[in-house]
């Protein structure tokens, strides 16, 4: 619940601070007093937008508070610690706005967004009232009421796990698909790899593939340089190498008789002949063992022009296409079995759909039943709140498309406030006083069942008095025993049925005017009372009044502190 509030230099107020206590408080005040500043505080602590203009004139900043005690409030205390702001069960929202227009907020004193704001006061305080911040106007809102109208979680439940389980499925097949790509895709990925496995493309074979490549192609020249090179061998002319040796080596052999030391000389011939003739003998195999075949230097072009497009076509070099066969390999083979996975994952979705659909077929008869019991309670306390004849119907509208998290229907409360007419969306309902008593009346009818632990209500007796008033107030007390309730009024009868009373009066000191704030006693709010009856004069019959609603009030059952 709000335990405490603070605010400096925002609007008319120089400082103020509540302490605020369980069950139902009212704040009441002259007209301008600035009984709805502490309203339009709280509304900035959940995360509204503020301009400059809410700063107190002659200030540089406005600073506002708002301090709750999590007992009873588990989902804020839950998302405090999944954003890791709790502190020893504290909630602190602190906003400070600038006169220059800026902003800043913070959650148990450190830095949080409006977004953050937004999140964690609609776990801890509803606003009705006449303007359009109201978590009632929200169908995701009203939805989450319905549900807890209908006090059934393990259905929630249920259908929680079913759409996970469904999400999840979704999620596996989307992976597949992703990986597995579309049927063309697949074919063009195996017409690539039959490409590739008709050709040899081992390093050793296309090493081969080259040289002799090389080979035929330099054929032609090779055979002539080996003509060449036999010609200065071994013609037998003279001129060749062969009987060049031979001659040098008779005539060295007519004088090694009168010169001995030439026999070195003629061995080192005959040597080189031998060597000669070896190498005459090599040349002529290699001439003989050359294939000179046009038609095969052909197909030799012909095949190393087509691994050089293949290597093009995958961009790589003509060594690698061995690799990106077997890489595409692996894959055609993946993508064989991801389709085996992908017919199994689509089975399991059917599967997931069907089990939600069982889910959401039972929430969605517990809306329907809880909804008509709904419809007939605020309908009833509607007329007690003086909008007799008026209705309100829950409806439901079937959801269409994939399956949600939130069921097979949404929710939208529709209201007619006078007879005759025709129901229409409570957001839209035109009057801000037939707004917040129907807010008030959805609330006293689910009986806090949004588990909200503190309720404001801004004005919400707008447009009524008399008897209608103090059945306002008196279901703002019944509300109270369930749930702190935060009042702002005008009328008498309302503020009688408070718990604790407040009143906000306008202070002038030093040619300045600021907003104060007072905890009224009962003899204050005896006073209090008349004047908002008597007027100008109060006459003891406007307190004898002012006290016989304080008595009839306080024979209610008390609250507990």
């Amino acid at each position: 619940m709000l335990s405490r509030l603070f605010l400096k230099d925002f609007a008319i107020a120089a400082e103020i601070e509540v302490e605020l206590r369980p069950g139902m408080g009212v704040i009441s005040g002259e007209t301008g007093a600035g009984k709805s500043l502490l309203v339009d505080a709280l509304l900035l602590l959940t995360g509204a937008r503020a301009d400059a203009g809410v700063v107190r004139h002659g200030a540089s900043k406005a600073e506002l508070i708002a301090e709750f005690e999590l007992d009873g409030a588990a989902s804020a205390a839950h998302w405090l610690r999944e954003a890791e702001l709790e502190s020893d069960g504290e909630c602190l929202l602190r906003r400070v706005i600038r006169a220059d227009g800026g902003s800043r907020a913070w959650i148990n004193s450190r830095p949080a967004t409006l977004g953050q704001l937004a999140e964690l006061s609609a776990l801890l305080v509803g606003i009705h009232g006449q303007h359009e911040h109201q978590a009632l106007l929200d169908r995701r809102q009203q939805l989450a009421l319905l549900d807890a109208f209908a006090a059934e979680p393990s259905a929630l439940t249920a259908l929680s796990a079913a759409h996970r389980r469904w999400r999840d499925c979704r999620r596996s097949l989307s992976e597949l698909e992703a990986e597995h790509g579309d049927a063309e895709q697949i074919e063009l990925l195996r017409h690539h790899l039959a490409e590739l496995e008709r050709r040899q493309l081992s390093a050793e074979y296309l090493s081969t593939l080259q040289t002799d490549h090389r080979r035929q192609a330099a054929a032609q020249d090779i055979l002539a340089s080996l003509q060449q090179g036999l010609q200065a061998l071994a013609d037998e002319t003279g001129r060749g190498a062969r009987r060049q040796l031979q001659s040098a080596s008779a005539a060295l052999q007519r004088a090694v008789q009168h010169a001995p030391e030439l026999a070195d000389t003629i061995e080192l011939l005959s040597s080189a002949a031998i060597q000669v003739d070896e190498a005459i003998a090599n040349a002529e195999r290699i001439q003989d063992d050359l294939d000179l075949d046009p038609a095969r230097l052909d197909r030799l072009d012909e095949e190393l022009s087509e691994l050089h497009d293949l290597a093009r076509k995958h961009r790589c070099t003509m060594e690698e296409l061995e690799a990106v066969r077997d890489q595409l390999n692996k894959r055609v083979s993946r993508l064989d079995n991801l389709e085996e996975e992908r017919r199994r994952a689509e089975a399991e979705l059917s599967q997931a759909e069907q089990a939600w659909q069982g889910a959401a077929a039972v929430v969605s008869a517990i809306r329907a039943q809880a909804g008509q019991r709904l419809s007939d309670a605020v309908s009833a306390l509607m007329s007690e709140l003086g909008m007799a004849g008026g209705r309100f119907e829950v409806a439901l509208e079937r959801h269409s498309g994939e399956p949600n998290e939130l069921g097979a229907e949404r929710v939208e409360f529709m209201v007619s406030a006078n007879p005759g007419q025709p129901a229409r969306p409570l957001r839209r309902v035109a009057s801000g006083g037939e707004l917040a008593r129907i807010s008030l009346a959805i609330e006293v009818a689910s009986l806090g069942a949004d588990a909200l632990p503190t309720l404001i209500f801004d004005e919400v007796d707008s447009g009524i008095g008399g008897a209608v008033a103090e059945v306002v107030g008196q279901k703002l007390r019944q509300l109270g025993e369930k749930r702190q309730v935060l009042c702002v009024t005008h009328l008498a009868q309302v503020a009688a049925q408070a718990h604790q009373h407040f009143r906000v009066s306008k202070v002038t000191q030093e040619g300045q005017t600021s907003s104060a704030i007072q905890r009224l006693g009962k003899t204050e709010r005896v006073e209090e009372l008349s004047r908002m009856m008597g007027g100008v004069e109060i006459t003891a019959a406007t307190r004898t009044l002012a006290r016989q609603l304080l008595d009839r009030a306080a024979n209610s059952e008390p609250v507990v502190p």
